[in-house]
């Protein structure tokens, strides 16, 4: 059995199966963990998801913020953004069904040294306290109230967290955090304009992954979401964010040995222009 990592897939169905294929998937013995945004921006989020629900137990998807998106928008609790790609799920006779699956996948998945998220860990959160508070934002995804939730999951303030944070501010922090978040300080706060290479960093601020004395600094970190930082491999951080949607390409590595296998953005191969 091997456990293929995939990275932020955003709608590239096409890609997807090409590199699924590149990899002889068996759905019989192997296993796919997906980073994370599955959906938006690329052209056919609707196969995608079919696609991942369709694998039942032999893959894991945690959340992205474009999964998220998709959810807050589907509810009429956030407008569609000019750049969304999201129209043919929003009128998919089986969205009902597709939506409700998403809401059901984890923030965070916790396996042996294994972390899987979407984005990052706060530098002071140690592996059991991020799983516990990744619970928290699931079982509001998942209960009656979860239109609520919705409701109030926009916006970067809190931008640190505080074990006193209740309500609505501390689900955000947790949210922000794990599916938005590149760049924090020493002591937690984070910055959310700057998007660039790590280089890029505001005065003061650092890839959350550099900060010094980072609790789950021992755990094997599996996290996309940072298409301009793309694959990024260390010991202990496997970064798979290639940036597909933009025309570069979508990456999978098998943890066992760490092999690495991507498949070029199709729009890319044609000539098509891809924004």
């Amino acid at each position: 059995m091997a456990t293929y990592a995939i990275g932020d897939v955003q709608g590239c169905y096409d890609e997807l199966r090409r590199l699924t294929d590149s990899f002889a998937y068996n759905p019989a013995r192997d296993r796919i963990w997906f980073v994370g945004d599955l959906v938006n921006r690329g052209p056919r989020s609707l196969e995608v998801l079919r696609f991942a629900r369709a694998l039942g137990d032999n893959a894991i998807s945690v959340l992205g913020n474009h999964d998220l998106h998709l959810l807050v928008v589907a509810e009429g609790l956030g407008k569609p953004r000019h750049d969304d790609t999201l129209a043919e799920v929003l009128a998919a006779p089986d969205r009902d069904e597709l939506l409700a699956w998403l809401r059901a996948r984890p923030l965070l998945h916790r396996e042996g040294d294994y972390l899987l998220v979407h984005a990052g860990l706060l530098p002071g959160w140690n592996e059991d306290q991020a799983e516990a508070l990744a619970r928290e934002v699931e079982s509001q995804l998942r209960g009656p109230r979860y239109r609520e939730f919705l409701r109030h999951l926009y916006g970067s303030k809190p931008d640190r967290w505080s074990d006193a944070l209740a309500g609505a501010d501390r689900l955000r922090v947790i949210v922000n955090a794990m599916t938005r978040m590149r760049f924090c300080d020493a002591a937690g706060a984070m910055e959310f304009q700057t998007k660039g290479e790590t280089a890029a960093a505001p005065e003061g601020y650092l890839p959350w992954f550099d900060v010094p004395g980072r609790a789950t600094a021992k755990s094997v970190m599996v996290c996309g979401h940072w298409s301009a930082l793309g694959v990024k491999l260390a010991p202990r951080l496997l970064m798979l964010d290639s940036g597909c949607v933009w025309g570069r390409s979508l990456t999978a590595i098998r943890l066992e040995d760490r092999r690495l296998f991507q498949v070029g953005c199709a729009a890319r191969a044609s000539g098509a222009q891809v924004s």
